[in-house]
């Protein structure tokens, strides 16, 4: 079997209206189960859920990698180059606050990669990616 078998990843968020529009209209995400207190959605074959933590503040430390301030703890989903392309400018169409940018990383070299960082309205930082050759996802 080859298929890559998908996670689950459960995150807090301060609204769930909020969470609704951002990972369902912004993102567009497919939206699954839900309550008052949880949604599932449908994270490119994933399965994230949003849970209902009123208090909940969102990321807070950083680590430095290339340069930038890389947001820890961090999630998101590596791409096709095609798929991330179109997610970039999705994004960049809504007004999305980029922490870091869309770009390019290790151009010419073993493990070349695009990638982009920003936060959902809860403060919970997502990064998503797409490699020039997937193959090379670990490479060193």
């Amino acid at each position: 079997m080859n298929a890559i078998p998908p996670f689950h990843l459960a995150i807090p968020v301060h609204d769930l209206s909020a969470a609704r529009s951002f990972y369902g209209t912004v993102l567009g995400f497919p939206e699954g189960r839900s309550s008052e207190q949880w949604i599932d959605w449908n994270c490119y074959g994933h399965q994230l859920v949003t849970h209902l933590q009123p208090e909940y503040e969102g990321h807070k430390d950083y680590n430095a990698v290339d340069g930038h301030a890389i947001p820890i703890p961090h999630f998101g989903v590596v791409l096709s180059p095609t798929d991330w392309q179109s997610l970039s400018a999705k994004l960049t169409a809504a007004g999305i606050t980029f922490l870091i940018e869309p770009y390019t990383r290790f151009a010419g070299q073993p493990g070349e990669q695009s990638t982009m960082f920003f936060l959902d309205p809860s403060g919970n930082a997502l990064e998503f990616k797409a490699f020039a050759d997937r193959n090379q996802l670990f490479a060193t």
